[in-house]
């Protein structure tokens, strides 16, 4: 659906993005990550023409990106959320729904279908200024999909809903995706992008620090860690196949040496005749890896910028 090539974008000799190259397949839920700073935000402005790349090419849908023919086929959902507070809540997603090339009886049917599916039929004429955060974060998702885009972006669609309202409208970004929508989807909340992204991409300081599926990078920064629970206390063992890096009374998380299987450890405890209730890897969440890698670049960048000086 889209593929960027080397994009990049400079202010005032400062990168901001900083040659980018990566592919979204059409129909999946993408993740785009990075701390504050790191480039999103200018990135997802120039996916959506509303900045113009300096260097490299955005192929969309297959073909070449032209901003003023193909932004009708995106929807763009901001961090910084965009309703005008005085106007009537119906009368602005009806205007902003014909903006993007919908007639009125298509508009009112789709505003319809929305309104009931998200339980708005009662806002129709409050003004924006009168919803509370959650419900205008339900206002400004259902304007960024009523016309059916080839594309979503949504920037922290989260934000200030509750935990019900957060899940349907998770419920809804799984359904459009289903139905052959494509959604990237940018936030700083790791376990959401855990829960519901197929692929991810991470950028910090304006360049790209990873890109691939969340299990293949998980599995890229695992430990070779392993939690074990037992029936009976147990001290922690010593062994020359692994290490106890924790343990309560009958469970323990042990790091194994180089070169040993999962399968050694758990002959180990069946030697020792113990009974094993649970026994699993320990994967590092998105969380771990994105402090990690984030914290690392920094420290680099400093450590460069101090000796420059």
């Amino acid at each position: 659906m889209l593929d960027l090539h080397h994009l990049q974008k400079h202010y005032s000799g400062q990168k901001a993005v900083n040659d980018i190259s990566f592919s979204v397949k059409k129909g999946s839920i993408f993740g785009l990550l990075g701390p504050n700073g790191a480039g999103k935000t200018t990135l997802l402005r120039m996916i959506t023409g509303i900045f113009y790349p300096d260097q490299g090419e955005i192929i969309f849908d297959g073909k070449p990106f032209n901003p003023l023919k193909d932004v009708q086929q995106i929807g763009y959902m901001p961090e910084e959320r965009g309703l005008y507070k005085k106007m009537k809540i119906g009368e602005q997603v009806m205007y902003l729904a014909q903006l993007k090339g919908l007639s009125k009886q298509e508009a009112q049917q789709k505003i319809k279908y929305w309104f009931e599916k998200l339980e708005m039929q009662t806002w129709w004429n409050k003004k924006v200024e009168d919803l509370s955060k959650g419900m205008s974060q339900k206002l400004q998702f259902v304007v960024t999909v009523l016309h059916e885009p080839k594309l979503i972006i949504l920037d922290e669609p989260f934000s200030g809903l509750d935990p019900m309202n957060a899940n349907l409208i998770k419920d809804e970004i799984y359904s459009l995706a289903k139905k052959g929508s494509t959604i990237i989807f940018s936030t700083h909340r790791m376990e959401q992008v855990e829960e519901i992204c197929d692929h991810i991409v991470l950028m910090n300081l304006g360049s790209k620090m990873l890109d691939g599926t969340v299990q293949d990078i998980k599995q890229q920064f695992k430990e070779n860690k392993f939690y074990i629970r037992l029936a009976e206390p147990i001290q922690p063992p010593e062994s020359s196949l692994f290490h106890v890096v924790d343990h309560t009374e009958n469970a323990l998380t042990v790091k194994l040496q180089e070169g040993i299987l999962s399968n050694d450890v758990l002959q180990y405890f069946i030697n020792q005749s113990q009974t094993i209730e649970s026994f699993h890897e320990i994967l590092p969440s998105l969380n771990d890896i994105f402090i990690h890698l984030v914290e690392g670049t920094q420290a680099t960048a400093r450590a460069f910028q101090s000796s420059n000086n």
